[in-house]
């Protein structure tokens, strides 16, 4: 396996967990806004793996704001990120997958690529984008033995989510529980998603006995957003 991000010693702790558990796993450095970073990342691993089968693309970024307030810099550096590095990781890794005639792509999207809300415009139109990526690039691929998916995961335990507390707490009179609580009543099950159970989903369509599902946004939100 090998584990991507811009932060180098993150994903080194990373893979040495991985390794620990009894798996062969290395650390590859990237900024998949870099089409020679995202080259050098698609070299490197293949060069430790061989043919890569499966692409899990989980880079992305948010930030919330009155449209007035979007710079045209904060917005192009969000689709940067949350999409065209979809766009260009996929790119590199897909042809190998369609001449081999098996393969897994899952892409993480969110609810918010789903539907709207107020004030996360630049970061609800990405995630649509990954979306309507997904859609199209699963019926392209459908008759090769490639899957296209995406999860699209509610508020999940991660750094991301305590960053936007802390733009709420600074943003508004609310205390860190009044934010946070805010956050949790979106979901319907009081509570806000842990990481293990996106992981798990990304799993479930890497299974190959999950070959009938493609092109489909997989919703983790406890139950909010009623497909």
């Amino acid at each position: 396996m090998v584990v991507s991000a811009r932060s180098l010693e993150e994903i080194e702790a990373v893979a040495s967990e991985l390794r620990d558990a009894g798996h062969s796993a290395w650390a590859v450095g990237c900024d998949v806004t870099s089409d020679d970073q995202v080259a050098e990342l698609t070299r490197r691993s293949r060069e430790h793996l061989g043919q890569v089968d499966i692409l899990v693309n989980n880079a992305g970024i948010a930030a919330s704001s009155p449209l007035k307030r979007v710079r045209r810099e904060d917005w192009e550096r969000i689709f940067a990120v949350n999409v065209t590095g979809t766009f260009l990781c996929t790119q590199a890794f897909l042809p190998s997958m369609v001449e081999n005639q098996w393969g897994r792509v899952v892409n993480i999207a969110s609810i918010a690529g789903l539907c709207g809300a107020a004030y996360i415009s630049a970061y609800s139109a990405s995630k649509h984008a990954v979306v309507g990526f997904t859609r199209c690039l699963a019926a392209e691929v459908a008759a090769s033995g490639v899957t296209v998916n995406a999860v699209c995961p509610g508020y999940v335990e991660t750094e991301m989510v305590r960053q936007s507390v802390t733009n709420i707490v600074h943003k508004t009179s609310l205390s860190e529980n009044e934010a946070r609580n805010n956050i949790v009543k979106m979901n319907p099950q009081g509570r806000i998603l842990e990481a293990d159970e996106v992981a798990y989903q990304v799993l479930s369509l890497c299974d190959p006995r999950a070959r009938g599902i493609n092109g489909q946004m997989i919703v983790l939100d406890g139950g909010g957003l009623l497909a």
